[in-house]
């Protein structure tokens, strides 16, 4: 689990057959200085699983299955800027939101405009993402936790307001429009969809009412 706060860039490449050879830039302090054999790092979003260290990176393997459902497996990304996180750890601070590491699929950025106090960038997602997007929800774009300031259900468009910092310390910089980006969606959305959707409930539960609400100490 992760908390979508990256702590660094790092570039990929293939090395050979499923491992790919994650490099820091600029040593990346933060992940370098505990990062132990099989520990989990976010690569865009990604989770990966550290099988090797290096002395300026490790090595991790990307399965066909997350090749085809992220942005990893299309040569674009390869070699270019990956926003890097280490997983989070029992008491630490969850300044974001969490962040699973499991891409729900690829989006794409449509436009980015710089504002006097932030940047605007506006991503179109695929249906099985847009529908856990919600105004002032949270979001994970290529691992970062972004917070939704507008959403367009029609054209499953959203737009996030990104801070100078996160612009300038990740690899949102980096994006034109077209760029293909990591999203995943919140897993409270998630959970919500199964235990309200008929047919995925283990058990009978009593319709949700505001007196069901009252009741329980809701409102």
């Amino acid at each position: 689990m992760f908390t979508g706060l990256v702590q660094g860039l790092g570039t990929i490449k293939p090395v050979r057959g499923n491992l790919w050879q994650i490099s820091y830039l600029n040593q990346s302090p933060m992940i370098i200085q505990d990062l132990a054999y099989g520990d989990s790092v976010a690569v865009d979003g990604v989770c990966l699983t550290v099988e090797e260290i290096l002395k300026d990176g490790f090595i991790a393997t990307a399965s066909p299955e997350t090749l085809r459902r992220t942005t990893l497996g299309k040569e674009e990304t390869q070699q270019k800027y990956v926003n890097l996180e280490t997983s989070l750890r029992v008491g630490g601070k969850v300044g974001g939101h969490f962040v699973m590491g499991h891409v729900d699929g690829i989006g794409q950025l449509i436009t980015s405009e710089q504002t006097a106090s932030s940047w605007e960038m506006t991503f179109v997602a695929p249906e099985a993402i847009a529908r856990y997007i919600v105004p002032k929800g949270s979001i994970a774009v290529n691992g970062i936790s972004l917070t939704v300031a507008a959403y367009k259900s029609e054209s499953s468009q959203f737009t996030v307001a990104v801070i100078p910092l996160t612009y300038s310390e990740t690899n949102l910089s980096h994006l034109v429009a077209g760029s293909w980006v990591n999203l995943e969606g919140d897993i409270l959305g998630k959970y919500v969809e199964k235990f309200l959707t008929p047919g995925n409930n283990h058990h009978q539960h009593e319709e949700i009412t505001t007196t069901f609400l009252a009741e329980n100490g809701y409102l």
